[in-house]
């Protein structure tokens, strides 16, 4: 396959497809500008070895419509003062403009093309309005892994119309090479830590890792039905009654194949789902009637903290208590410190999902995480073991 650091795009136009699906606030003002960041690296090679760059995203969900207040001009304009040269822009992907300003593209010179969600072709993967993405450039550059699981246009069909010329952008292959760094040859032991409100939207991921990982470490709201599975009083906290069954079979599997599961041993409990709400600790198989788990306790921090610190390998995934609010997130921003330590020591460290990258870029500990990845859902269903359309449509 061809890599980024192989091919010259001296003379070649590039087509790349990128996430900047970034925040902004009512008045379009860029309030975390991660994503468009991650993708310096691949954009400066293209137009250092002489070639341009021609940008295509989604911004948002407009469901086929236009609508102004998710155009990219503002992310062009953001893009360019991270560049520190001009980016063009085009008021659409395709037809007149996106054509015009393509074909007369210099090199070194980098252009943004419209929102393609305002084009219901591009979701539905429509074969013309792939052609006439592809008709722009003459390499393909697929530098969006948080859209790697999407089908769309601009992910997997428009790689049809560049047979020979197609790769990776560094941060797409910077995030397969870590996840197969975790489920391929892991230093070990191999620790998982997985949290969030849910079961059901981590299920298939903790089913792959029970049969890969040495230890798991399973937190957040999802840890109350697996603590109710094996007989805990979890008064008013959040529980998936139907998959307490699969709950226990997910302990079962892992005690067969000798894998340490740690659950919560104690937790930070509220009489109400607020801020403000009164607060204490208890067991966490012991919550009373009328309060709800939060958070994970101080006691759980501190073994959580050490199974940490053992580990040469780990993947986070989820945080461990409600982090959006302040009383709630002690337990999440002590397992992001406890995670840059184990970095500190040698480990190689994977953080995915939105609160746990959250958490280590509010607290100013990424770059102590061996690599923060970009996409929540794609690195879900990667972690599932699934082949991801967008990714197998470079490699095919």
């Amino acid at each position: 396959m061809l890599t980024m650091d192989s091919f010259d795009f001296k003379g070649h136009t590039a087509l790349v497809r990128v996430d900047l699906n970034v925040p902004q606030d009512g008045n379009g003002r860029i309030t975390d500008d991660t994503r468009a960041r991650a993708i310096l690296p691949t954009i400066r090679k293209i137009i250092r070895d002489g070639g341009s760059a021609i940008l295509i995203s989604h911004l948002g969900r407009p469901k086929g419509k236009v609508v102004p207040s998710m155009s990219l001009r503002p992310v062009a304009e953001h893009l360019g003062e991270l560049l520190g040269v001009p980016v063009l822009f085009a008021t659409d992907c395709v037809g007149d403009d996106a054509r015009a300003k393509a074909s007369a593209l210099k090199p070194g010179e980098v252009l943004v093309l419209e929102n393609l969600r305002f084009h219901p072709e591009e979701e539905a993967g429509d074969a013309d309005f792939s052609r006439s993405l592809g008709e722009l450039g003459d390499v393909y550059v697929n530098d969006a892994f948080g859209s790697a699981h999407r089908a769309h246009a601009s992910t997997t069909v428009v790689a049809r119309s560049f047979p020979g010329n197609k790769l990776f952008g560094y941060l797409m292959q910077a995030e397969i090479d870590s996840v197969d760094k975790v489920l391929g040859d892991p230093k070990r032991p191999l620790l998982a830590i997985v949290g969030g409100s849910k079961v059901s939207s981590k299920l298939a991921v903790l089913e792959n890792l029970v049969g890969k990982c040495d230890a798991l470490i399973i937190g957040g709201g999802m840890a109350n039905t697996f603590i109710k599975a094996k007989g805990g009083h979890v008064g008013s906290s959040l529980v998936e009654d139907d998959l307490l069954d699969t709950a226990r079979s997910v302990l079962e599997k892992a005690a067969t194949r000798q894998i340490e599961i740690h659950l919560p041993m104690d937790a930070v409990v509220a009489d109400s789902f607020n801020a403000s709400a009164n607060t204490d600790i208890c067991a966490s198989d012991r919550v009373p009637d009328g309060w709800m788990a939060l958070d994970i306790g101080p006691e759980s921090v501190k073994t959580f903290r050490e199974v940490a610190l053992k580990a040469g390998t780990i993947l986070w995934n989820g945080p461990m208590g409600v982090f959006e609010m302040k009383p709630f997130q002690q337990g999440t921003i002590a397992m992001a410190q406890a995670v840059a330590e184990a970095t500190d020591k040698g480990a190689f460290t994977l953080v995915g999902g939105g609160d746990s990258v959250a958490a280590v870029n509010q607290f100013g500990l990424a770059d102590r995480i061996g690599h923060v990845s970009t996409g929540g859902g794609a690195m879900l269903e990667y972690l599932e073991g699934k082949v991801l359309p967008g990714i197998a449509a470079v490699r095919e």
